[in-house]
């Protein structure tokens, strides 16, 4: 798909099947979001679970039970309009979909979480590279040992995702990236991976990996993958979730998110 269509013609291509892979890169200035669905007799407690992790869980929307549209966002029906889905059962990933339609109950509430795709234009309007995109690849995620803030069942390890930078653009991606706390904000670690349990750069627990240069630094950024291991804590009898990479894309503007 063509990086410069409008939200309104990629969730279109998307709601058609024509577009079911990651959405990194594509329309550029607006607002990309993680999804997460659950019943709303969970939904207070995962609610509570982004409010004490609000790095890898920033809220963007949330809508009423049984609601397939996000107004706030957009022309949307969630159960079309992300690439591709993951289904959850009893906890376990059962399957990834297209649409969930068929799967689609009453009770259901839907959940976008800022998306660190965000961010990422906001360093490539600086003159950063941005190496998955520059690679066409979708963006290395790895589970950490840091131990998210317990909500109800919701607990877990926090998922990061990766970009190396030299010295002097890994500080100016830190400046820059501070400005968006909605969208997963300033870095958490950066250097040495096995500080925070990450032993092998070339083996993401999501995503794809991507070269490193011997003069880079790799910056980690919480990472809106976490909730779905924390779904997998929790072992709610059903839930859904995108799958890694593939994100809703909202007609709200990247610049409507930044606080400088």
């Amino acid at each position: 798909m063509n990086s410069t269509a409008t939200p309104l013609k990629l969730r279109r291509a998307i709601r058609s099947g024509e577009h079911t892979g990651n959405t990194s890169g594509m329309a550029a200035g607006f607002v990309q979001c993680n999804v997460v669905i659950l019943p709303a007799e969970n939904a207070g407690d995962f609610l509570r679970f982004c409010q004490l992790n609000p790095k890898p869980c920033p809220v963007i929307a949330v809508g009423d039970a049984g609601a397939a549209a996000l107004p706030e966002l957009g022309d949307i029906d969630i159960r079309t309009d992300v690439p591709r889905y993951r289904v959850f059962r009893q906890g376990k990933m059962t399957e990834e979909v297209t649409d969930i339609t068929a799967l689609w109950r009453d009770d259901l509430v839907s959940f976008a979480l800022g998306c660190s795709f965000s961010f990422e234009e906001a360093l490539l309007a600086d003159g950063l590279e941005v190496r998955n995109v520059t690679q066409g690849l979708n963006v290395p995620m790895y589970q950490t040992d840091i131990d998210c803030a317990e909500a109800g069942p919701f607990s877990g390890k926090m998922v990061v995702s990766m970009r190396p930078f030299n010295a002097s653009d890994a500080i100016r991606a830190i400046q820059i990236c501070t400005g968006f706390p909605a969208v997963h904000g300033a870095p958490i670690h950066l250097g040495d991976p096995r500080l925070i349990g990450i032993e092998d750069l070339e083996r993401p627990d999501y995503g794809d990996a991507v070269p490193i240069n011997e003069t880079e630094i790799p910056l980690f950024w919480a990472c809106g993958v976490t909730p779905q291991v924390a779904l997998t804590a929790a072992r709610l009898p059903f839930a859904i979730t995108h799958s890694p990479g593939c994100m809703l894309i909202t007609d709200v503007r990247n610049s409507q998110l930044a606080v400088l």
